[in-house]
């Protein structure tokens, strides 16, 4: 077992991570098993399987292994469970969307649109068929006991199948992505623990703490440990852990653990894994014969650049503070609370549908401050102020933290 290792600031780690970002265009909407928001806690099947001996690392070379990692080729299953305190989403999960039911865009609506169909990962367990082959190459299919739904992208070419439905969506990008162009803001979600992990290590900084935390098992391979702490208090994450495969630098599982305690609210990890070269037939697809197919919108490539985009209904978007307690504040522009969020700047209050203000309620708690007053929304993991004015202010820490953020935007 390797021993603990000293926590230390990775500054320079967070450089090296960011440099080898290889996200594509079209990678994270088939990866969108994670929903950053939110998504993944693991079942005790994951659990590590004894701790192997292994040489010894400092985290700073821990964390210059996963940087340094390349695995373009890899196929396995995925166990995924998520535990943010939500009800199941559901068939539910599109309507949150823009757009409605697909949350896309596309005509008709399809149910096979992937935008709203990975949502369902927001909450429960679910088990991953995973394969990727190079940046423009990736298949993800969500099993379960009757049916399986499959996005594949390959090249320009995005599908996506829901064989319960017997419904296909088909998507074609203008232009071939870049392969290290960074995926535009709102651009889905990661799904593999190497995406959750890259995106843990961005905060890595003064505000960290990172340190070797033994070795364990993962899906049969040896893995190292690497354990992530903020160092601020305040925020709703407690600690980040991330286990490496020792030979390739591979991240095989990453499990966050709220600072409330108890388990994993987002714990994604490999159960069986394999680093060939998968079959060039797990990326070809040819909608069965009766499938109704729906034609998504061409998209356009991302921009070098991307800005984070303001969901419809909003004005600006501005974060308050540093780390691991930065919190976002946006704007309904309405000078309303929740009713703006039913109908954008012109809703009334009042305009929130029965079932979703039900669902508001059952989460908010009342508060007030130098800001005014509003309402505290909250899960186990992300929590949004909502002031009866029409400021918004989101972030992965807790009600005091956003108080705070309030009162100082004021």
């Amino acid at each position: 077992m390797a021993p603990n290792d000293s926590a230390q600031d990775t500054e320079e780690a967070r450089d090296l991570v960011a440099g080898r970002r290889k996200a594509t265009r079209y990678l994270v909407p088939v990866a969108v098993a994670g929903v950053a928001a939110v998504t993944i806690g693991l079942v005790p099947a994951l659990a590590s399987s004894g701790d192997p001996s292994l040489p010894k690392i400092t985290a700073q070379q821990l964390v210059e292994k996963i940087a340094a990692s390349d695995t373009q080729q890899l196929s396995g299953t995925v166990k995924v469970s998520t535990d943010l305190g939500l009800p199941s989403l559901g068939g539910m999960a599109g309507s949150f969307l823009p757009g409605g039911a697909s949350g896309s865009g596309d005509k008709g609506g399809a149910s096979a649109a992937p935008d709203g169909k990975l949502m369902e990962l927001a909450s429960g367990t679910h088990t991953l068929r995973v394969a990727a082959d190079g940046p423009d190459k990736q298949r993800v299919s969500i099993l379960d006991s009757a049916a399986e739904y499959s996005v594949i992208h390959n090249g320009r070419q995005l599908w996506a199948y829901d064989s319960k439905s017997n419904q296909a969506y088909h998507e074609k990008s203008a232009e071939q992505p870049a392969r290290d162009t960074p995926k535009a803001g709102t651009d889905k979600l990661p799904t593999t623990p190497k995406a959750f992990a890259d995106e843990a290590l961005k905060a890595a900084g003064p505000t960290t703490s990172v340190s070797v935390d033994g070795t364990a098992q993962v899906a049969g391979r040896d893995a190292y440990q690497l354990l992530i702490k903020p160092k601020q208090s305040g925020s709703t994450i407690g600690s980040i852990r991330v286990a490496v495969d020792a030979k390739t630098g591979t991240p095989l599982r990453f499990t966050l653990t709220p600072s409330g305690g108890g388990k994993a609210a987002i714990d994604v990890g490999f159960t069986k894994v394999d680093f060939g070269k998968p079959a060039a037939s797990a990326f070809t697809f040819t909608p069965p014969k009766g499938a109704k197919v729906t034609e998504g919108d061409t998209r356009q490539a991302p921009k070098s650049d991307p800005t984070p985009a303001v969901p419809d209904g909003f004005k600006g978007l501005n974060v308050i503070g540093k780390g691991w307690t930065s919190v976002a504040r946006l704007d309904t522009g309405s000078g309303q609370g929740l009713g703006a969020l039913g109908s954008g700047a012109a809703g009334k209050k009042g305009d929130v549908p029965a079932a979703a203000q039900g669902f508001l309620d059952s989460l908010g708690d009342k508060v007030s401050g130098k800001f005014g007053s509003g309402m505290v929304f909250h899960t186990r993991l992300v929590n949004a102020l909502i002031t009866d004015d029409g400021k918004v202010f989101v972030g992965t820490v807790n009600k005091d933290a956003l108080v705070r953020a309030a009162d100082a935007a004021k």
